[in-house]
């Protein structure tokens, strides 16, 4: 399976921004489906995730109340609804389907198997 992040940009502090992850060559179902981000410099970071019915969601302390993560309609979607974004949100996105299937959450990049390329968002002043 391939993933492919998209809808990164330059925005403005207190600006939205959905970015989406579209799979090809397979599903992402029955797979908890991970959010991470990496700013220059640093390690990469759990940003949000849902697990594979979509009725369980979770997100880091620093995002909790701005971002939302989403499973599209069609099996091969998830959505980073982020609200509010501050300049510190500002860093390389990267989606990821768990390793396993029908399990809960998974906060450790360890536990996916599948990445996508990472879309780029930078917050300005």
């Amino acid at each position: 399976v391939q993933l492919q992040a998209s809808g990164g940009g330059l925005v403005q502090a207190g600006d939205s921004l959905r970015l989406s992850c579209v799979a090809s060559g397979g599903t992402l179902r029955y797979y908890g489906m991970g959010w991470f981000r990496q700013a220059p410099g640093k390690e990469r970071e759990f940003v949000a995730v849902i697990n594979w019915s979509g009725g369980s969601t979770d997100y880091a302390d620093s995002v909790k109340g701005r971002f939302t993560i989403s499973r599209g309609n069609a099996a091969n979607t998830v959505y980073l609804q982020m609200n509010s974004l501050k300049i510190e949100d500002t860093a390389v996105y990267y989606c990821a389907r768990s390793r396993s299937t029908y399990g809960g959450t998974y906060y450790r990049p360890s536990e996916y198997n599948y990445w996508g390329q990472g879309t780029l968002v930078t917050v300005s002043s």
